[in-house]
């Protein structure tokens, strides 16, 4: 079978959750003899390939495409820079199933229909709310006249019409959690099926030599460590960890928080807040790291949180606490509660209560057998419910439907 994937970013040069999904899934299939394709963009001109590249068993071409953002829920509907390319390689490729995962940046929804004009049965996999929502934070409930105020130039009329009336070149659409399928359906976006993320357990291996080094490296030797992991932002919690974390200290005053993730303007609003509450030292920012790097910091790590203050469909961060061996404490909103089962693999909390979210993790610093308990109950969840060759399977059935 010939399948393309779509999305806007994929691995190596971009690290965003839908593509690390995209590319474990890609290399999945290819592991069972499909032929992959792999049509992504990139932000530097230089590096355009149109030819397409192997790289892990995929053929992989790579689009440039770059504007500012203030119009993106125009061109997010029909990109110039990068449609006449997704068609020769569609015209070049032939698939048999596209896999699109996000293509609502740069490749744009109207390469939905080209990809169905080349006979293909197309599957759209949604990671988020954004196919009926301006952002990743779902905000639907805001009437046309708030959202044209707040968004002003950016807001676009027509914008949801225009993507459900793209959607009708959708055989399928894929929620990674139920959490989200539930919001799609209640926002008119039909045709919707659950398959949640997996991850490959038997990646997850790293010496105990290798995070050692890290830890040395970082300053976490006799430390308990807290990983904040992922896109850092006030939605994902970056606004609430840092008090909580005030609070763990008091507890365990060896505790550190280990954040990982781009050092963009949100981590200065995290500094700041760590200063103001005396714990700046307490808090340390690796900025972001890949491969077998951020495998170490889970490693080095004693509790992983995952504080979302809103629907965050379903954080791979927990998947990778869990391959790890870590306890999670997670949030009640969104689909971690579909992972993460409380006082069995982790805790799932109110991340706006302070006080409890600080206590679950105190208590998990404090009680290393407990933490080992609840870690190795996320690792057989994960190993046995949510691997990767249980997604691929899924996948495959839905392909060949």
């Amino acid at each position: 079978m010939r399948i393309l994937f779509l999305s806007d970013d994929f691995p190596p040069e971009a690290m965003g959750g839908a593509g690390i999904v995209a590319f474990r899934l890609a290399r999945a299939m290819r592991g069972r003899g499909h032929d992959i394709f792999v049509i992504t963009t990139i932000r530097d001109r230089s590096k355009e390939d149109l030819v397409g590249t192997e790289s892990n068993g995929l053929k992989i071409f790579k689009i440039y495409a770059e504007y500012n953002h203030r119009w993106r829920e125009y061109i997010s509907l029909y990109n110039p820079q990068t449609i006449r390319k997704i068609k020769r390689i569609i015209d070049e490729v032939r698939p048999d199933v596209v896999n699109a995962h996000n293509v609502h940046f740069f490749l744009s929804y109207h390469s939905l229909k080209l990809a169905k004009n080349s006979g293909a049965r197309i599957i759209l996999t949604a990671h988020d709310p954004m196919s009926y929502s301006y952002g990743k934070v779902d905000d639907s409930s805001r009437g046309s006249g708030i959202k044209s105020r707040i968004y002003k130039l950016r807001h676009n009329p027509f914008r949801n019409m225009a993507i459900r009336y793209y959607f009708r070149n959708v055989d399928k659409v894929l929620a990674v959690s139920d959490a989200l399928a539930e919001a799609l359906r209640n926002n008119n976006i039909q045709k919707v099926t659950t398959i949640h993320n997996g991850i490959d357990v038997d990646d997850w291996i790293v010496s105990e030599e290798r995070v050692s080094r890290f830890r040395a490296s970082h300053r976490l030797s006799n430390k308990k460590v807290v990983l904040f992991s992922g896109r850092l932002s006030g939605a994902k919690g970056g606004q609430l960890i840092v008090p909580a974390m005030a609070r763990v200290i008091k507890k365990v005053p060896e505790a550190v928080l280990l954040v990982v993730g781009k050092e963009e303007d949100y981590v200065g609003a995290m500094k700041s807040s760590a200063a103001n509450s005396n714990i700046f030292e307490n808090i340390i920012f690796t900025g972001w790291l890949d491969g077998e790097e951020i495998k170490k910091a889970y490693f080095a790590s004693d509790v992983v949180v995952t504080p979302s203050i809103y629907l965050d469909p379903f954080p791979t961060v927990n998947l990778e606490a869990m391959a790890a061996k870590k306890p999670v404490v997670g949030t009640c909103l969104g689909g971690t509660p579909e992972l993460v089962v409380n006082n069995e693999t982790g805790y799932i909390v109110d991340p706006n209560d302070l006080e409890l979210m600080s206590d679950k993790i105190a208590a998990l610093l404090k009680d290393s057998s407990l933490a080992r308990k609840f870690g190795e109950a996320g690792y057989e969840r994960v190993k046995n419910n949510f691997s990767l060759e249980m997604q691929a399977t899924k996948y495959f059935n839905i392909f060949t439907k």
